[in-house]
């Protein structure tokens, strides 16, 4: 029997009483459990595999509820919050005593923000606890964008997944910390850097790491296929350097006319960089799932969510 369901009030029971649902936000899909039950957060660690160093996302069903979890908020947060929630803004600030350790990973600040799913504000809105939730997906894998995505990582190791269709997005919100009130983006995301610094002015980037990270999503090696996978400007030479196994392309805009291409996927025909954000970890499923010997993605254009989208593909073909 399928562990998908639309059922809102069950997800409420099953989330009251410690246990761990899949949920569906506009960016991808969480491995959701309440932040208060050590149970529960215990469980989404053990379940994803993910080391206990790297921090979880806090889901609250507004931004009313943030006063709960954090003890300061710097106006420029504010401004941020005011801007892009509910939407695919995480604002990492000081914690609450209140909040657990195991959420944090014993930092003094928390990593929260608003979705922008129907459902799972409804699902926010109907439970007395916010909500930790990391993507739904083994610890390095490609992210899940589909009920049918978390359902082939989890078949039976969770009682269910809160089917909200496909993500919008595609990609994760976009994290945002803070060193001395001033903002800095700690993992690219679907809110581009160009829209970020229309609301707060200039931002720094903070660079990816492998260890002791400020914010989630900062490791190195992410969101992996588990073909080999290759990034470049230079797709044709690519192809020619590995004909003679079998080629899967993941192609921006143009379709690759190559004889040695076994299968291929163009992100948008018209360079749309919404619509390629929100197909790309779907794209990478369905090239994992070929028996390829290696997949060839093209770079996008480094402006707007091509950064974004750049971010997650470098991460995904990091050895």
């Amino acid at each position: 029997m399928s562990i998908i369901s639309t059922d809102i009030a069950k997800a409420v029971e099953l989330l009251t009483n410690e246990e761990l649902v899949a949920i569906p936000t506009e960016t991808v899909y969480g491995l959701a459990g309440n932040i208060y039950s050590d149970l529960a957060i215990k469980a989404i660690f053990e379940t994803k595999q993910r080391p206990f160093f790297n921090p979880l996302i806090v889901h609250i069903p507004s931004l009313k509820s943030l006063s709960s979890i954090v003890s300061n908020v710097p106006e420029k947060a504010k401004l941020l919050a005011e801007a892009f929630w509910p939407g695919p803004v995480t604002l990492v600030l000081k914690k609450k005593n209140t909040i657990p350790d195991l959420i944090t990973a014993g930092k003094n600040t928390v990593a929260v923000r608003v979705p922008n799913h129907p459902i799972t504000l409804e699902l926010l809105n109907r439970l007395p606890f916010p909500l930790a939730a990391p993507s739904a997906n083994p610890f390095s894998s490609i992210s899940p964008t589909t009920a049918k995505h978390v359902e082939s990582y989890f078949d039976h190791k969770i009682k269910m997944i809160l089917d909200g269709g496909a993500c919008k997005s595609g990609i994760e919100s976009t994290i945002v910390g803070f060193e001395d009130d001033e903002p800095v983006i700690y993992r690219l995301g679907s809110t581009s850097l160009e829209a970020i610094e229309q609301v707060v002015g200039k931002v720094k980037i903070k660079n990816k790491k492998e260890s002791n990270v400020e914010a989630p999503g900062m490791l190195a090696r992410h969101y992996a296929p588990k073909t080999r996978t290759i990034l470049t400007k230079n797709i044709i030479k690519v192809i020619e350097e590995n004909s003679s196994g079998k080629i899967g392309v993941l192609a921006f805009k143009n379709t690759i006319k190559h004889e040695n291409v076994t299968f291929q996927i163009v992100l948008s025909e018209t360079a749309n960089m919404e619509e390629a954000a929100s197909k790309l970890y779907d794209a990478l499923h369905q090239l994992d799932e070929k028996n390829l010997d290696i997949i060839i993605a093209e770079k996008l254009p480094t402006k707007g969510l091509g950064k974004s989208i750049n971010d997650r593909l470098s991460r995904a073909t990091k050895q």
